[in-house]
């Protein structure tokens, strides 16, 4: 131990810690005494945790301990001893005190953002009061959820076929009137003020049988017609499709359509379809092995087999449509203007292809007992010409020369693209479409599919017949791939060159693309085909548990016997008869709203002084605005194309009696109403191009309707086609139709087919949030329904975003919505239920039936399909097994 020295180690210590150390007392009776490390001690702690090289005799029993650990210091003791009380001193903190300079600017940074943040809170408080002030107000965010999610929904559109009354005995559970007791309610409840449930029936009656729709006495098939030769689906004329039917009356409480009007275009009401009725006759019901979909094979099935009582079941599986509609136009062709082809059609499906006509010829020729109605010879051009007869057809019944008919055909084209997912639900919905309208009408309609490539890079359509071809093959069904026609964006970008394009939703929709220039396709289609007088632009997603070619042919007459006169007025309002009244009510109310005006949001400050302090006559009125009479055309002449064959009114407005446009066919026909976007809150009411603005002048006086599904006559069509192509005009697909009806002087009518309601909508409230523009109109204002209120319209059964026209559908095929309805719904009654809501129902009613509706949208469609599988014939059974 003497070599070690303790002045070494203390001056060691004092190097590493300036902190004072702890001294243990002194004990004069006790030597002290230096060890090594590996000697038993014990040592007293320092206050600040290092251990002193003193250390004194520890007692007998700490010496028998040891070092538990070799990496401690031999100074640092495992148990420190407890100093005695009156000799510790109080521990010593030492915090570290920030510079004074450091310190100061501290406090300035504090004081100086204290006094920006006060000038701040007064400067915003004054530019808040300037904007108050001017009446520049952002608008809130809504916070509370639409008033109309808060209304009931109704519950009987659910409703089976077990519980159909006649239509003139059934009591709507909606609308209801404000003086009458609501549908369910008992009449306790009515006596008591609470809304009491009536009992429900514990018994349904069985379903009744259906009737073929071809004997409904207020349709308009021209199955009675002797001068339309009957259509078939094969070359024998053997095939024939089974009508579709119908039942009669309606299921117990189904609520009456809010908008619209069944009398008014002579819609049957009386009756409604359930999905066997519809759909059977175009393979729902019946196996893939049979020739069906082998879909419609679940649920609710009783008296589906009275479709197939007169005519069986169809064999899909090898129907050519295209050649379809050329034999059914050929076998009436009399009936109809000559063909009128252009000198070098293009690709595409053409009624009177000369392929086609010399092969049916040739046909008529080796079989001369075929039904038809003359065999066409061809013209120097080589297009058939329906009116000359060879002398092996005057050997038949048509002994005389019939004289050529004068009646316009009509093309109804679909919008579809390449990419598109086909299902069996969109494949019976074409099959009903081109039946009831092709066939049905011996050849006055013809079906199009107006088919998108949406990358034609990738598909060199149009540098390749074969390639043409091929797409077709690849994205369209085999049945109908002789009815398409191809177009794409890059087509249209060459045809419709020099428009300058606003960009209105961005760089990803182009003013040449399927969103923004989809009318651009149309008007090409219908320069490349000039037989047709008449188009009508449908989409895939468009359902009608009706006949098509009933509701279609209604309100084309219906549109052509509308006068002219305040006909744009009316175009723009909903027609509510609930609220309206009758239709000679609505009429004379819109006349009167747009002479007169009215009072709304927009101009009910009008006589409240101005901020410039400029008061109003305290005497004025709302001021009306000017009818339509004739063309509206834009402020600047330069813009006005070919005026001289815009059509003039014959008589000043004040003179007219209602007689002007009666009997004249409609240019175009809307399925929802005509408004003006000016002033509204639509997204694209100023993607209007190539009109002269400058100098205040201002957008051109336009029109718009929702959904571009609508007629458009031939006339309209190629003023829309030629003034894109020359003037460089043109507008959204949804807006540039009807601007170019009110520019020229064409006819457009709004046809107010039916529409129903998801919700129990206050119907005067309902009627306000419609027609809440100007001067009563659906358009023309902020408070239009149109632009940031359209969410008003999803409840409908007929609007571009309506979610209850999907739901409707899919139940009334069977299927399951937010765990509604299915086929447990359809065939068995839970007692549980109580059946106040659509959750609720206690279902046994059986399939759903739904009067005639337009329904849009429905998408998506996915039917439980049968598995098919290939059955090999059994082998004979072994006796010996």
């Amino acid at each position: 131990m003497g070599f070690i020295s303790r002045n070494i180690l203390r001056s060691r210590d004092a190097r590493r810690s300036k902190l004072p150390l702890y001294r243990a007392p002194v004990r004069t009776q006790l030597p002290t005494k230096e060890r090594y490390s590996d000697v038993d001690y014990s040592d007293d702690d320092s206050d600040d945790g290092e251990s002193t090289d003193s250390s004194i005799p520890s007692s007998a029993s700490s010496r028998d301990s040891r070092q538990t650990s070799s990496s401690v210091s031999s100074s640092a003791p495992i148990l420190s001893k407890k100093p005695a009380m009156a000799t510790r001193r109080p521990p010593r903190r030492y915090l570290y005190r920030l510079p004074n300079k450091v310190i100061r600017y501290l406090c300035l940074g504090m004081v100086s953002t204290m006094i920006i943040f006060i000038f701040s809170l007064v400067r915003a408080s004054q530019i808040e009061n300037k904007r108050l002030a001017e009446g520049r107000l952002d608008k809130k965010p809504i916070i509370a959820p639409p008033p109309w999610e808060s209304f009931e929904f109704l519950t009987r559109y659910y409703g089976g076929v077990r519980t159909l009354v006649p239509f003139a005995e059934n009591v709507p559970q909606y609308p209801r009137f404000e003086d009458e007791v609501p549908y369910n309610a008992t009449k306790s409840s009515q006596e008591s003020g609470k809304r009491e449930i009536a009992p429900r029936r514990s018994s349904f009656q069985a379903v009744p049988a259906s009737k073929s729709f071809v004997d409904y006495p207020g349709s308009t098939l021209p199955g009675n017609n002797k001068e339309i030769h009957e259509c078939f689906l094969d070359e024998k004329n053997t095939v024939r499709i089974p009508p579709i039917r119908y039942l009669e009356g309606r299921p117990t409480g189904f609520p009456d359509n809010i908008l619209g009007s069944y009398e008014l275009l002579s819609l049957p009401e009386d009756i409604c379809f359930d999905r066997y009725g519809r759909y059977g006759p175009y393979g729902y019901g019946y196996s893939a092995r049979t020739g069906g979909l082998g879909v419609g094979e679940h649920g609710e099935q009783e008296g589906s087999e009275h479709i197939w009582e007169s005519v069986k079941k169809v064999d899909w599986r090898k129907v050519n449509w295209a050649d379809v509609q050329r034999r059914c136009y050929k076998a009436n062709a009399d009936l109809y203007k000559p063909l009128t082809s252009r000198d070098a059609p293009p690709r595409g499906f053409y009624i009177g292809a000369p392929a086609v006509v010399a092969k049916l010829e040739a046909r008529d020729a080796a079989e001369p007992g075929i039904v038809k109605s003359g065999k066409p010879a061809k013209t120097p051009e080589g297009t058939p010409s329906p009116d000359q007869k060879t002398p092996s057809t005057l050997k038949t019944d048509h002994t005389a020369k019939k004289p050529q008919g004068d009646k316009s055909r009509t093309a109804i084209v679909l919008r579809c693209w390449d990419e598109f997912a086909w299902g069996e639900e969109d494949v019976m919905n074409l099959r009903a479409l081109i039946s009831e309208m092709s066939l049905a009408s011996g050849g006055r309609y013809d079906i199009h599919l107006l088919v998108q490539v949406r990358n034609d890079a990738k598909h060199p359509v149009w540098a390749d017949d074969e390639a043409y071809r091929n797409r077709i093959k690849d994205s369209i069904p085999e049945e109908f791939q002789g009815m398409a026609t191809l177009w794409s964006e890059t087509q249209m970008l060459a045809v419709y060159q020099g428009l300058h394009d606003l960009w209105i939703r961005g760089p990803d929709l182009p003013v040449h693309g399927s969103y923004r220039g989809l009318q651009m396709a149309m008007q090409h289609f219908a320069s490349n085909h000039p037989e047709y007088d008449y188009f009508w632009q449908w989409e895939m997603d468009i359902r009608y548990t009706g006949h098509y070619y009933d509701l279609l042919t209604k309100m084309e007459g219906w549109a052509k016997e509308q006068p002219r006169k305040g006909l744009w007025e009316r175009n723009a309002r909903f027609y509510m008869p609930y609220v309206h009244g009758s239709w000679e009510d609505f009429k004379q109310m819109a006349r009167v709203q747009t002479e007169q005006g009215t009072t709304s949001p927009e101009n009910i400050w009008e006589k409240v002084p101005s901020i410039k302090g400029a008061a109003k006559d305290p005497h004025q009125v709302p001021r009306g605005e000017e009818s339509v009479w004739g063309p509206m055309r834009a402020a600047d002449q330069g813009d006005w194309f070919e005026p001289e064959n815009d059509t003039v009114p014959p008589t000043v407005y004040e003179r007219d009696k209602y007689t002007w446009g009666v009997g004249e066919e409609a240019d175009l026909i809307t399925l929802n109403p005509i408004f003006d976007p000016q002033g509204t809150t639509w997204k694209l009411a100023d993607d209007i191009t190539g009109f002269n603005e400058s100098d205040g002048k201002g957008k051109p006086p336009r029109r718009a309707q929702i959904i571009t599904a609508s007629r458009m006559s031939r006339a309209l069509l190629m003023t829309m086609h030629r003034e894109t192509a020359f003037r460089k005009h043109h507008a959204f697909p949804e807006m540039w139709p009807a601007t170019v009806a009110l520019h020229h002087g064409y006819k457009a009518v709004f046809a107010p087919h039916p529409i129903f309601v998801d919700r129990e909508w206050p119907t005067e409230y309902m009627a306000r949030v419609l027609n809440g523009g100007r001067n009563g109109a659906s358009g023309g204002a902020r408070t239009s329904v149109y632009g940031a209120r359209e969410h008003n319209l999803m409840g409908l059964t007929w609007f571009y975003n309506a979610g209850f026209s999907g739901n409707l559908y899919r139940r009334w095929l069977g299927l399951r919505v937010n765990n509604d309805g299915g086929e447990a719904f359809e065939l068995d009654v839970d007692p549980s239920m109580n059946d106040t809501s659509v959750g609720t129902m206690s279902g046994g009613e059986g399939r759903m039936c739904l009067p005639p509706v337009l329904l849009h949208p429905v998408k998506d469609i996915d039917l439980p399909v049968e598995e098919q599988k290939e059955y090999a014939p059994e082998a004979p059974s072994d006796p010996s097994a």
